[in-house]
């Protein structure tokens, strides 16, 4: 059995104060974002997520012993095997805690480690890490082995933020960016700034219609592989499609000419 006191540092007639000080302490200095070990972190929460709650403290403390005298008789109670520290395993087992996480689309671009916090029994939280998948799509959920205090799985339904200035279709990005009818007309160099804040070049040719689409290969969203995906799949392209506007007022020459033009 783990010694959950010696995880967090304190002598076992502690007061819960002495508990959560403790906790706080090892917690911020053991945590991933500050370059902390994962492992040790979570060791950490499941040890006060035991030794905060009264009643699981009490269990662990003082931990029944199973007998199996009584197995294969009429009255053999299997629950006594799952309710060691106060938690029923058993339906844990049958449905894993869930919560809804929301990120953006430059977090779908690069991953990374995120900290949320999860209700114990007591109502107090407790902080765990989780590592959004690159590529992960909008309603994916994603399951987290063994990282509810207990060793249950956390199921995450990842959420994918709207944005105003972009718009996904698979692993294509859209955005739409209005230019001079005479940039479409005589062409343009078009700077862009894509999802992760990266500038690129794109060229706008001459004579191009309103409502083109250009675009830029392999600058889209990654391609994942967790729900049977090729792995190593090419990403998604970045795609711009081009609104005109007429800058006004319009010079008389111009208009001029473009009528005696018209009247050929």
């Amino acid at each position: 059995m783990k010694d959950y006191y010696s995880t967090l540092g304190v002598a076992k007639n502690s007061t819960p104060d002495q508990i959560k000080q403790a906790y706080r302490r090892l917690a911020s200095q053991h945590h991933p974002d500050k370059g902390g070990d994962t492992a040790q972190f979570q060791e950490i929460q499941e040890a006060y997520a035991i030794l905060s709650d009264v009643d699981k403290r009490q269990q662990y403390d003082n931990p029944q012993p199973q007998h199996n005298a009584g197995f294969g008789g009429a009255n053999f109670d299997f629950d006594t095997i799952f309710n060691i520290f106060g938690a029923d395993l058993r339906n844990q087992r049958r449905q894993s805690p869930r919560l809804s996480f929301w990120i953006t689309l430059a977090d779908v671009m690069t991953g990374g480690s995120r900290t949320v916090s999860l209700q114990t029994g007591n109502a107090t939280s407790i902080d765990v890490v989780i590592n959004i998948p690159v590529g992960v799509h909008d309603n994916d959920n994603i399951r987290y082995p063994g990282l509810v205090p207990g060793g249950g799985d956390l199921i995450v339904t990842y959420r994918i933020k709207p944005d105003a200035n972009w718009q996904c279709n698979g692993t294509d990005i859209i955005t739409q960016v209005t230019i001079d009818v005479w940039d479409l007309i005589l062409g343009k160099d078009l700077s862009i700034v894509d999802v992760l804040g990266k500038e690129l070049s794109v060229r706008v040719p001459a004579e191009t219609q309103p409502g083109s689409v250009l675009r830029a290969r392999g600058r889209g969203l990654p391609a994942r592989s967790l729900t049977g995906d090729r792995p190593g799949a090419p990403a998604g392209d970045l795609m711009i499609r081009l609104n005109a506007r007429i800058t006004s007022p319009v010079d008389p020459d111009i208009i001029e000419a473009i009528r005696k033009f018209r009247e050929k």
